[in-house]
């Protein structure tokens, strides 16, 4: 799992922690069980403040993504496998809309909200791809290319059902 945030971008870090693991479970690169990083190794990691972490991970914990236990760390909930079903979905209309010619702007505009929940088109990030530091392993070492992009890469997670999800020749879970 890599945890990916861009100094630069007006976005506060915290989202970009939280966004970076919704991510990766729309991905299925984390499903349910999977434990994330403790928020000292990311802080350590990103080289930010701990509390930082904690607030990504605590808006996780409030949409329903992540279960949050004092002593038992960070886990992903169920609602990742359904978040990766959308993702499926979304991509799929993405596709049929293409093939009508419709254009980005106009099939996003149908996912537009009023009010403070308007998306709009600069709220999407997406990973930077030069200059990133990373954290691998459990170490908080990090190797730094650029200081404008960071990124944690973190161990693959212990969870059994992690362990046997790419055994399936079908893809499903």
């Amino acid at each position: 799992m890599l945890i990916w945030i861009d100094p630069a971008n007006e976005r506060p870090i915290y989202e970009q922690i939280a966004d970076s693991v919704r991510r990766s479970a729309a991905q299925a690169d984390l499903v349910p069980g999977d434990k994330l990083p403790t928020a000292s190794d990311v802080a350590t990691g990103l080289g930010i403040n701990k509390h930082t972490v904690l607030r990504a991970y605590q808006e996780l914990r409030d949409e329903g993504l992540v279960d949050l236990r004092r002593g038992r760390g960070a886990t992903i909930t169920p609602l990742a496998d359904e978040l990766a079903k959308l993702r499926k979905e979304a991509e799929a209309l993405a596709r049929r809309a293409s093939s009508l010619g419709i254009a980005q702007p106009t099939l996003a505009s149908l996912f537009a909200f009023g009010g403070d929940n308007e998306t709009k088109s600069d709220d999407v990030d997406t990973p930077p791809q030069v200059g990133t530091r990373e954290l691998a392993g459990t170490s908080a070492s990090a190797d730094v290319d650029e200081q404008t992009d960071s990124q944690v890469h973190l161990p693959t997670p212990t969870n059994p059902q992690t362990q046997t999800r790419n055994d399936n020749p079908e893809g499903t879970r």
